[in-house]
């Protein structure tokens, strides 16, 4: 995916105000719009300028898109960082397929999943009522916190515009209780945490998305857990019956007799809770000691002439 320099497209500085960004795009429309420009590449260009105005004229993709840095040039390989996105609050909806059908990879995958459906308009007594937009936001939660339902302080950042035209970034911090047994991908719903609604209409929801912050340990797919399990050569040889601590407590295992790296064990129903709570696989690896010392180096000499073993047999 090539990274796309939107500003550089438009012919504009990072910190203009939004109303020379529009009268730019105005200017590079009237040059290089299908139906009246001579210019050979004008389809294209046409699609450079309408996406990247598509971003830089919304306050909330512009400051998005801000967020990723500079530093990067026109065409550059480009990955977006994981969860870039986390702790922004968007009130506007995402983008039908058919909608961005012409834009490139990079928008995207930058903006593909932004935002949701707005609030529900109507009328009572002759006076306009709006219900309040619901606002979206990732936020990033721990894997333990699926296991004790605890009540996390939340950062959320609103881009909106100043007086001057410029993008601004409004915090608010919230309390939320975490359910017991979520998962990554699973929506937190907040009542009336959205935008205000209109003529007396209810505020619309904030819905938080919840994902993991990588763990060093412990991998999470909906509500089963992964974690690759150390196990020394008589462990695996002889058989054991092991503790392993997980986020919700300690449990025993017991590794087979003659097991192998490689080998997966599944514990049924100690994943992150629910109903019904997830499984825990354990991906077993078998880690030899070093032959450090003279006993431990007598020791292996022993095993290489007494068992009759060929690994490559």
């Amino acid at each position: 995916m090539q990274y796309q320099d939107y500003y550089q497209i438009l012919g504009v500085a990072r910190d203009e105000t939004a109303e020379n960004i529009k009268k730019a795009f105005r200017k590079l429309a009237r040059k290089y719009h299908p139906d009246v420009s001579k210019e050979a590449d004008a389809d294209q260009r046409m699609k450079e300028i309408n996406e990247a105005y598509t971003v830089l004229s919304d306050p909330e993709k512009r400051a998005a898109y801000d967020q990723l840095g500079r530093g990067f040039q026109p065409g550059q390989d480009f990955r977006p960082p994981p969860d870039w996105d986390a702790g922004f609050e968007f009130s506007r909806g995402g983008f039908a397929p058919q909608g961005s059908a012409d834009f490139s990879d990079f928008f995207a995958e930058l903006f593909g999943r932004m935002g949701g459906s707005g609030g529900a308009f109507y009328h009572q007594h002759g006076h306009f009522r709006g219900r309040g937009e619901d606002h979206h936001a990732k936020v990033l939660l721990d894997i333990e916190d699926a296991f004790s339902s605890p009540t996390r302080q939340i950062s959320l950042r609103l881009p909106q515009l100043d007086a001057q035209g410029h993008v601004q970034l409004l915090s608010r911090t919230l309390n939320v209780r975490i359910p017991l047994g979520i998962y990554a991908g699973q929506v937190i719903r907040l009542a009336g945490q959205g935008g205000p609604g209109s003529g007396g209409a209810a505020a619309g929801d904030l819905l938080l998305e919840v994902q993991f912050r990588p763990h060093p340990s412990w991998r999470a797919e909906g509500r089963d857990l992964y974690l690759d399990l150390p196990v020394a050569p008589w462990e695996a040889a002889l058989g054991a019956v092991i503790k392993l601590r997980l986020p919700g407590g300690e449990i025993k295992v017991r590794i087979p007799e003659g097991a192998q790296s490689g080998r997966q064990l599944r514990v049924r129903g100690k994943g992150i809770p629910g109903n019904p709570a997830g499984d825990l696989w354990l991906d077993l690896r078998v880690v030899l000691p070093t032959a450090d010392s003279p006993r431990a180096r007598q020791l292996y000499e022993t095993m290489a002439r007494e068992l009759a073993f060929d690994p490559r047999s």
